[in-house]
């Protein structure tokens, strides 16, 4: 039996806003579901472990071209559904202010409460991390004006070629505006919940992490910076003109209606006016209806290389687990696959067996080990990525062509692992 620990809704995160496990406060998306990108690598990965999370994210699933979306209210239901149905897991709505001293797992998540923080602070010797993340903000479908914005995937993916994304196009003109706009609009201040973690958990309050930068932060960095970035128009042509844009905003779905779409990253901290002041600057986006404001919100890691083995062990207590945003992985896919295996591990310790260790050329073994072996001078929240993975050998050129031989060579390895440790026996289908 497993006692399940949520604090909501008893302790409200800052962030979240239902009761629901699971739930998505950032974008509504898993990544990239093509077998020759990173987080389809990781994706394939973790369905082979039978990974559960991205069971109920397959049969939620909505379209966003070659990516992994979902419907986050459906998502996020099925999960609480399923886990507080499941007769091994005791659900237990309390928030949890010490570290247990039986077996655990640690997934706090990005929004770890000031009790449990302080706790951690003390367990880690006051080597604790912060840093700030943003969220995007998500609009209305029909207040979108179709007569300028257009549905489109980039290079024509996407349920039969129309395309998943919906797409708002800017002159180099309306850019200019734009960008002068944005970076001369008004800033939330960052609330009081924020600016501290108490007792001493050594925080760089005022760091943004670079995978998840509000779109003003972009913007200051360069006339060009969002053009290259979040608004590229690469493989994108506008209908009206038969051209390039010169810079566009995607808008992706964000339920199964969709009558929500999300401003594809468009994290931001502008005050909720200023967003809808700025933001209905774009073309196609005049009337924009916002049912949820861009906003930021604190999130806390801890020093990873210092504190925990590749088996997300502590070094200093062989029954105590740490997984998710909390260890210094970003996005959904490594939040729930290094979930999965301190879960396997903290089982094998019960078991008084071996712990696992995934190979380093899977891209969860790479991430992983990542976390544990980084430099701390620059340590910050890492994502899959190809670039954490050992070279071929032999040496493949060509970007695309490296990341099949990538993909490849990930598959392979997992299944001889699997194999090898009989690791597919011990997981449930």
């Amino acid at each position: 039996m497993v006692d399940l620990y949520e604090m909501r809704p008893l302790v409200p995160s800052g962030a979240h806003t239902t009761d629901l496990l699971a739930e998505l406060v950032c974008s509504n998306s898993l990544g990239s579901n093509l077998p020759d990108r990173a987080s389809g690598v990781l994706l394939q990965e973790l369905r082979s472990l039978n990974s559960f999370i991205v069971a109920c994210a397959d049969q939620t699933s909505i379209p966003a071209g070659g990516a992994l979306a979902v419907d986050r209210n459906a998502f996020a239901a099925m999960v609480t559904q399923k886990v507080m149905s499941h007769p091994l897991i005791n659900v237990i709505r309390q928030e949890i202010t010490t570290i247990p001293e039986q077996p655990t797992v640690i997934a706090s998540g990005p929004l770890t409460s000031t009790a449990l923080s302080q706790a951690l602070s003390l367990l880690l010797n006051h080597e604790g991390l912060a840093f700030f993340d943003a969220i995007a903000p998500i609009i209305t479908a029909e207040s979108i004006d179709m007569r300028t914005a257009f549905r489109a995937s980039r290079y024509g993916r996407g349920v039969e070629n129309e395309g998943d994304y919906i797409n708002c196009p800017l002159t180099q003109e309306e850019y200019a505006v734009f960008i002068k706009e944005l970076g001369s609009g008004e800033r939330i201040r960052i609330r009081s919940f924020e600016e501290a973690i108490n007792n001493g958990v050594r925080a760089g309050m005022h760091t943004f992490f670079e995978g998840c930068l509000p779109v003003e932060i972009l913007a200051a960095r360069g006339f060009d910076s969002l053009a290259f970035g979040p608004m590229r128009p690469v493989g994108l042509v506008d209908p009206r003109t038969g051209s390039r844009p010169f810079a566009v905003v995607q808008l992706r779905q964000d339920n199964y209606a969709a009558s929500l779409y999300n401003m594809v990253g468009f994290q931001t901290n502008l005050t909720f006016s200023e967003q809808r002041r700025i933001f209905r600057l774009i073309p196609g986006l005049e009337n924009a209806q916002f049912e949820r404001y861009g906003q930021m919100h604190r999130n806390t890691f801890i020093a990873s290389p210092l504190f925990l083995n590749t088996t997300l062990q502590f070094k200093h207590r062989n029954d105590l687990f740490f997984a998710g945003q909390i260890t210094g992985v970003e996005g959904y896919l490594g939040n729930a696959a290094t979930g999965l295996l301190a879960g396997l591990n903290a089982v094998q310790v019960l078991k008084g067996k071996p712990t696992y260790n995934l190979p380093e050329e899977t891209m969860l073994g790479a991430l992983v080990n990542y976390i544990t072996h980084a430099d701390l001078l620059d340590f910050q929240p890492t994502k899959a990525n190809f670039g954490i993975l050992p070279e071929l050998d032999p040496p493949v050129r060509g970007k695309r062509t490296r990341a099949v031989e990538f993909s490849k060579r990930a598959k392979i390895v997992l299944h001889q692992y699997l194999c090898e440790v009989g690791l597919n026996d011990d997981i449930p289908a």
